[in-house]
């Protein structure tokens, strides 16, 4: 198969992405923490070709427990289990740059790299929400600027312990009695404004080198952050006219960087809902809005909208005086994207809340699986994706169903490979990227 092809990663989410999806009666509630239902799930995408697969993740208990279901496994732990019931797939963890030490996260991604054989990535997160930092030992979340800094000093400690063993450091001469090469170990020996660290990672160097690094930001800082340091962007857009213009916007930045535009893929996140007809797929999502608790998503739109609660009229619009961007501290993009699509298409709170139900700001599209098709291959060819973050309404049933009904449509389009093919690849080569030289290793001129 030749041509431009789509990169697709599934994102798992418990029992789906939309808040009701656990009320459905094929649903289980108590997934979210059910090893067997994880490696469903993986089994399926790699069924489906997926170059990928993604957990979110963050270190607090994310909204009320009455809700949905609320906690998560550890993503780096399960996914470790979920590489070896799988040979192909791609496994990429969220991890806080905010929340963590580069030393003990660049090990554990290593080691999830020697596990899978070169497949983990790296979805690299700041960690929004006073939630958050207070369980940390902070009073307050740290500024925007800041959190962003910091990953920004986090990402250069890790990439430095990545590249602490050569490739060739191990020489395993038993005759000789010497296992390894001590001048082919260069410890980082860093001291920064946030971190100090001095020896070089108790883990080689990995099949891919380091793990895909991935970014979800798309604020102002954000974008800076991923031109410089992200392999793939998992973003959200309404409209594809919106996403053209991120994907524009963030070649350009990548290119001004002083990198290769192709070498940062931007996968939008879609929620399709699917039926045999649209009439179906229109009465399959309505089934799901109706299961809706609009308590609930009055309170989180109050969070997020940084309100007080009860300041929402759940059959008025937004106020009119909400806040700039500029003056959120939180997620400043979901914030921007979710008053926009408010004022855009005129929303109630109550409707706004049944929009943003199935995907938190992410494009929903509810038709039959060529509609859906149709859908990703405009704005695939239309320069406003390289792929997309697959997000089913409903788990396992929602990505069965885009395997089984989608899937064949774009092989059929000759848009998506029909077998993984042999031998097995890294994640990086699955996403058309360079294995990265070491920074130690000078490489010879071409003469």
């Amino acid at each position: 198969m030749t041509g431009r092809q789509l990169h697709l990663n599934a994102f798992l989410m418990t029992t789906g992405h939309h808040e009701a999806s656990w009320r459905l009666p094929e649903s289980d509630p108590y997934a979210h923490v059910d090893l067997a239902h994880y490696v469903r799930l993986a089994r399926i995408a790699e069924r489906g070709t997926f170059d990928s697969l993604f957990l979110a993740d963050g270190p607090q208990l994310w909204s009320s427990v009455a809700q949905r279901p609320a906690g998560a496994l550890e993503p780096i732990t399960l996914l470790t289990a979920l590489a070896t019931a799988t040979e192909h797939i791609g496994l990429i963890a969220t991890a806080s740059t905010s929340y963590n030490s580069p030393y003990n996260l660049a090990r554990k991604f290593a080691t999830l790299d020697h596990i899978s054989g070169g497949r983990a990535g790296w979805n690299i997160v700041t960690t929004a929400g006073a939630e958050a930092a207070r369980n940390f030992g902070l009073d307050a979340e740290p500024a925007h600027a800041e959190r962003y800094a910091r990953a920004a000093e986090f990402v250069d400690v890790a990439l430095k312990l990545w590249d602490s063993w050569e490739d060739d450091t191990i020489v395993a001469d038993k005759a000789a009695g010497v296992w390894g090469d001590d001048a082919k170990i260069h410890p980082p020996r860093h001291k920064g404004r946030y971190f100090s660290v001095e020896g070089a990672l108790n883990v080689p160097r990995t099949p891919q080198g380091y793990p895909l690094l991935v970014q979800a930001g798309s604020s102002e800082d954000g974008k800076r952050f991923a031109a410089r340091y992200a392999e793939a962007v998992f973003t959200a857009q309404q409209t594809v006219e919106d996403a053209r213009a991120f994907y524009a916007d963030l070649k350009s930045r990548t290119v001004a960087a002083g990198r290769d535009a192709d070498h940062i893929k931007v996968l939008p996140g879609i929620v399709p809902v699917i039926g045999s007809t649209e009439a179906e797929a229109r009465a399959n999502e309505q089934v799901l809005e109706d299961h809706i608790v609009h308590t609930h998503g009055v309170n989180h739109l109050e969070r997020l909208l940084q309100l007080a609660p009860g300041t929402l009229d759940l059959d008025g619009p937004l106020p009119s005086d909400l806040p700039p961007e500029s003056a959120v501290e939180g997620a400043k993009s979901r914030y921007t994207l979710v008053v926009e699509l408010a004022r855009r298409d005129r929303l109630t709170v109550r409707q706004l809340i049944g929009r943003l139900g199935g995907g938190r700001g992410h494009l929903t599209f509810a038709g039959t699986p060529a509609q859906v098709a149709d859908t990703i291959e405009l704005w695939f060819g239309s320069g406003a994706a390289d792929g997309f973050n697959i997000m089913p309404a409903v788990l396992p049933s929602g990505l069965e169903a885009f395997v089984e009904h989608v899937v064949p449509i774009l092989r059929a389009r000759g848009l998506l490979r029909t077998e993984y093919g042999s031998p097995r690849r890294t994640l990086r080569e699955r996403y058309g990227l360079p294995r990265p030289a070491n920074q130690h290793v000078v490489t010879p001129a071409l003469v």
